[in-house]
């Protein structure tokens, strides 16, 4: 994951402001929903804890655009601070892909049931360069309609917490 982001500043002191940016990320979700390709589109199952597997994931590349709300605690000449940035990050899945490995087998191919449209909330926060970050979907990683074989829908919403470093 990487990107940019222009801080604009909305007062004179400098430490409110809005950020806009571009980024690009490489998501993995590593799930126990097994998915497998057949002649009439892709199958989903539940796997359960008899099935022995190394790797089952879904991987997406996306096109992000956040949108922030800035606060910080700095000043001209400071440049260790505290800060909370909170948004919105919009996004465009590029490209999906399923795969699976096991000790028999191994397969992966591109997956079009993805959401293509991505959107959701974001909050980072903490001081100097290591800030704390976490990101919540508002909107499901499927389609709308994707169930699995059983007819379950599938509700897959992505969280993503980590660590985020600034460099000024």
């Amino acid at each position: 994951m990487g990107g940019f982001i222009r801080d604009i500043p909305i007062n004179l002191d400098r430490n409110i402001g809005f950020g806009v940016g571009l980024g690009y990320a490489y998501n993995n979700y590593y799930t126990n929903l097994f998915a497998n390709e057949t002649a009439d589109g892709i199958e989903y199952t539940v796997l359960d804890k008899t099935v022995s597997y190394k790797r089952n994931k879904v991987d997406t590349h996306v096109l992000e655009v956040p949108l922030q709300f800035r606060w910080r605690t700095s000043t001209a000449s400071t440049y260790k601070f505290w800060r909370v940035y909170a948004g919105m990050k919009l996004g465009y899945v590029l490209g999906s892909r399923s795969k699976f490995v096991s000790d028999d087998e191994k397969f992966s191919f591109k997956n079009n049931d993805i959401e293509r449209f991505r959107y959701g909330v974001v909050l980072n926060f903490g001081y100097s360069t290591f800030n704390i970050h976490a990101y919540y979907a508002l909107n499901a990683l499927f389609k709308d309609g994707v169930v699995t074989v059983e007819g379950d829908p599938i509700e897959f919403v992505p969280l993503r917490l980590g660590i985020v470093f600034y460099i000024l």
